[in-house]
């Protein structure tokens, strides 16, 4: 079952944009972040991007590298991941999840290891930031021997001439970075969406997601009208840091924002 296709094809018939969540795994331990995922799935998430705590995320601003180092600080491992996954999957059986990660967890692990070890947990697609499509091919193999599809990024400063190579090796979706630079809550959005998409989706028939420096529901209505999805991670993982100690308050906050910006995906109908 491709679950991430099928979420994208529910919010095309919606006439919405897919609303992706992104949460660190384990922030701030293994309890609260199982309750913070389960508060985002059931207030309009239609993706969970999850983050797999690194000791140096290298494409993560300062809210998201805290978020990392809580969990890292509450005994957060690759294990331990996978079993939060396990958990969400019992709950959410038709909800797409995909990991937010760095190559060096997947190397250390053993590719195919790591690959067969996330699909049998109930991952569904694997973002690794600093693996260029070029040095991917024993990921891409294994992700295809074990059904995990695959999301590559494109950026501002991407040449056109990459980009239909970046395509080529993606098979969940593409994740367009609005802004150069790190994750982060930003007072505007990034210019020249619309025409960035435009010129990804030329050369792919994959969905196209926009991330990076969307914080609240105008800005997400705004890219929801050009892409095929709206990524939001620090405003929701400020919900966490805010409320550090009092999970009933965190959840509460968390399925307010989560449920915000999951209606501004929806889009005017013509």
């Amino acid at each position: 079952m491709d679950r991430i296709a099928q979420a994208f094809a529910r919010a095309r018939s919606q006439n919405r944009a897919v609303f992706v969540a992104y949460l660190c795994a384990g922030d701030p331990d293994f309890d609260a972040s199982l309750a913070a995922c389960r508060a985002v799935l059931d207030c309009g998430a239609d993706i969970l991007e999850l983050g797999v705590p690194f000791s140096d995320p290298l494409a993560d601003g300062l809210t998201n590298q805290l978020a990392a180092q809580r969990a890292l600080a509450a005994g957060m491992t690759s294990a331990r991941v996978l079993e939060l996954v396990r958990r969400l999957r019992a709950d959410h059986p038709d909800t797409p999840i995909v990991f937010y990660t760095y190559y060096n967890l997947v190397f250390a692990n053993g590719v195919e290891a790591y690959v067969r070890a996330a699909r049998a947990a109930g991952v569904d697609g694997m973002l690794t930031l600093d693996l260029p499509p070029e040095e991917a091919d024993e990921l891409l193999a294994a992700s295809r021997a074990h059904g995990l599809k695959t999301v590559f990024i494109v950026a501002p400063t991407t040449p056109a001439r990459r980009i239909p190579k970046i395509t080529a090796a993606a098979t969940g979706f593409i994740y367009y970075v609005s802004r150069e630079g790190v994750t982060g809550v930003r007072g505007e959005i990034a210019g020249g969406i619309p025409e960035a998409v435009e010129r990804i989706k030329r050369c792919t028939s994959l969905p196209v997601v926009v991330g990076f420096g969307i914080s609240h529901r105008d800005q997400v209505n705004q890219v929801a009208r050009s892409a095929d999805g709206v990524v939001v991670g620090s405003a929701l993982v400020n919900c966490l840091k805010e409320n550090l100690g009092d999970v009933g308050r965190m959840t509460a906050r968390l399925r307010a924002v989560a449920g915000d910006l999951a209606a501004g995906c929806r889009r005017q109908k013509s």
